[in-house]
């Protein structure tokens, strides 16, 4: 018996886990290592029967190559809980896709603004693009993931994991606000995974609902389940954890949670911090 037995925690990956803001500010693919003090943290964690999962906005493709070298001992959870997937299995154990119904609602988002830029992500591992811009040219450079422009919604295949808009701010929040204002927007969830990322997944796929999914599977308790993250796609697994955390380079919306406790940056080891908290409470 361990001392972190049943207990699960789960990470956000960019600017959590990973300085991820580092890369895109030295304009390099390379993303830097984990903290040292992270890996140290989690293989002591691991090791004494602690469940670790990383709870990430990325879909399969673009985080794939980055999890084999991560010390993750659960299913993950990925495109801002659209999928849990078990690494291990090379599986999907559970989903929260995007059926055809989506497709007219596409249509009227295209008449709106006929050249909307967005990724579409199927479940394996294929990237198709729409009027893609710098942005998303930025953000397959960034995750080494090849997209595959296409001309028509019409020709794209279900089901999928989800869309991904991507443009100024000022443009991202009109179009939130115009997809907030449709009858069918209660269909799914819509929420920013950075100034520049405004993503659409099915109703309930939210890292908040899929993380509650992953402890049921684990038999993990809600008062031993814990979450950490950045940004405010991780603010519905946040309103979860049995204690909050938040890196301290996390946005004002997330340190401003009820009972959020802040650690430290994330090149500085937040995981770290964490996990000496658990510690001092097993």
């Amino acid at each position: 018996m361990g001392k972190f037995d049943r207990v699960l925690l789960a990470s956000d990956f960019d600017n959590t886990l990973v300085h991820t803001k580092a890369a895109l500010d030295a304009g390099s693919t390379e993303l830097p290592p984990m903290p040292v003090r992270n890996r140290e943290a989690l293989e002591y964690f691991t090791q004494n029967g602690g469940y670790f999962s990383v709870s990430t906005g990325r879909a399969l493709p673009a985080f794939a190559r980055y999890a084999v070298d991560l010390p993750i001992n659960a299913p993950c959870i990925i495109a801002n809980g659209a999928g849990l997937y078990d690494f291990r299995t090379g599986e999907y154990v559970e989903t929260a896709f995007l059926d055809e119904g989506v497709r007219a609602h596409i249509a009227e988002l295209l008449r709106y603004d006929p050249k909307l830029p967005f990724e579409i992500y199927h479940t394996d591992r294929r990237i198709h693009a729409m009027h893609p811009n710098h942005y998303i040219l930025n953000h397959e450079h960034l995750t080494r993931t090849k997209i595959e422009v296409v001309e028509s919604f019409d020709t794209v295949d279900f089901p999928l994991v989800k869309l991904l808009f991507e443009d100024d701010r000022d443009k991202l929040d009109a179009l939130f606000r115009y997809i907030r204002a449709q009858d069918w927007a209660k269909r799914y969830e819509l929420i920013y995974s950075s100034d520049n990322l405004l993503e659409l997944t099915a109703r309930g796929a939210t890292k908040g609902a899929m993380v509650l999914r992953l402890a049921e599977r684990l038999g993990v308790a809600r008062d031993d389940l814990y979450c950490i993250g950045d940004h405010g796609n991780d603010i519905s697994m946040a309103k979860l954890s049995a204690i909050r955390f938040a890196p301290a380079n996390a946005i004002d919306d997330m340190k401003a949670l009820p009972d959020m406790h802040i650690v430290s940056h994330c090149a500085d080891g937040a995981i770290a911090d964490v996990i000496e908290a658990l510690d001092r409470k097993y």
